[in-house]
C-alpha cells in the first residue's frame, strides 16, 4: 500500500494528475501497474489529506486549490513551523547543535543552486530545509499536520516558482532562523522562522491572484 500511496501522491504533487482529474480506481491501477486494494487503500488516505476526493460511483477526483485555501495553508504554516523552530531551540546543545548543522548544510545546497541558477534544485533543497526543521522539532503529530498542507500546497508553490524574484532572501532568512537555534534562543527561532514564512505567503498570494488562478 506504501508504494501505491507514494506513487499517487507524487503524481499529484507534479501534476501527473492534474487538479480536476477524475478516474476510476481500476483505471489508476491500471496506469500504476497495481492492482485495485493498494490504490483503494492509497486513495483512501489521500482523501483524509486533502489531495482528492472519492465521489460515489464517478470515481476520484484531484482536488484543486483556491487562492483562499492557500491563505488558510500558509496560516497554518506559519504556526507549525515557529512552533517546531521553538521547539528545536529550546532542546539540549548536544540536540540542538547538530540539527543546525543539519539545516546549515541544506541551506548551503540552497546557495549553490541559486549559484547555479537552477530553481528546480533550490526549490527542492528548500522543501527538505523547512521538513528537516519540523522533523527535528522531536514532535510526530507536528511532523504530520505540517506534512499534509504542504503537499495540499505543492502545486502553487512550483507554479510560482520563476514567477518571484529570485529567492537570495531565504537563504538568509534561513540563517538567521539557524542561528537562533544553534544559540538556544527559542522565542527568537519562533519569531524568524514564523517571519519568513509571512514574507513568501506575501510573495505567493499576489501572484496567485494577478495571474487569475481560481483553482489550482
Amino acid at each position: 500500500m506504501e508504494e501505491a500511496y507514494e506513487a499517487l501522491k507524487r503524481a499529484i504533487r507534479t501534476n501527473v494528475f492534474a487538479p480536476g482529474y477524475q478516474g476510476s480506481e481500476q483505471e489508476i491501477a491500471l496506469q500504476f501497474g497495481m492492482s485495485r486494494t493498494p490504490v483503494h487503500e492509497a486513495v483512501i488516505r489521500l482523501q483524509e489529506e486533502g489531495l482528492v476526493r472519492v465521489l460515489s460511483r464517478r470515481g476520484v477526483v484531484v482536488c484543486a486549490l483556491s487562492p483562499e485555501d492557500m491563505r488558510e495553508i500558509y496560516e497554518v504554516v506559519v504556526a507549525l513551523e515557529g512552533a517546531a523552530a521553538e521547539l528545536i531551540a529550546a532542546q539540549p546543545a548536544e540536540a540542538r547543535v547538530p540539527a543546525a548543522e543539519e539545516l546549515d548544510a541544506v541551506n548551503a545546497r540552497m546557495e549553490a543552486a541559486l549559484a547555479a541558477e537552477d530553481l528546480v534544485a533550490w526549490a527542492e533543497a528548500d522543501e527538505r530545509f523547512h521538513q528537516l526543521l519540523v522533523e527535528r522539532s522531536g514532535n510526530a503529530r507536528l511532523l504530520r499536520m505540517v506534512g499534509t498542507v504542504m503537499d495540499q500546497s505543492h502545486r502553487a508553490r512550483m507554479l510560482t516558482l520563476r514567477l518571484r524574484p529570485k529567492p537570495t532572501l531565504s537563504v538568509q532568512e534561513h540563517r538567521g532562523i539557524v542561528a537562533a537555534i544553534r544559540e538556544g534562543q527559542a522565542a527568537l527561532a519562533q519569531e524568524r522562522a514564523k517571519a519568513h514564512r509571512i514574507r513568501a505567503r506575501e510573495q505567493v498570494l499576489p501572484l496567485l491572484r494577478q495571474l487569475g488562478m481560481r483553482h489550482l
